[in-house]
């Protein structure tokens, strides 16, 4: 008798290929999100300064990097 070959792939259901693994840069990201949010949020002075803050609080890492590179500069 010959031996049957199974037909099974190597096949993965989670965007093999790309990056896919949780790594320490979400919970950084998340936890630098919260403290800025509560930095520009408690500093408000007003409804829309809040929102303001908000906004902010999620592009944060802009801000670092645009302060770190002036600091850098000069």
């Amino acid at each position: 008798m010959a031996k049957k070959k199974s037909s099974t792939k190597n096949t993965c259901e989670c965007n093999c290929g790309k990056m896919n693994k949780c790594d320490g840069s979400s919970a950084f990201y998340g936890l630098g999100f919260i403290g800025a949010a509560i930095y520009y949020i408690s500093t408000a002075t007003g409804f829309w300064t809040g929102v303001l803050g908000f906004l902010k609080a999620i592009v944060w890492p802009v801000f670092l990097v645009f302060e770190l590179m002036k600091f850098l500069v000069m």
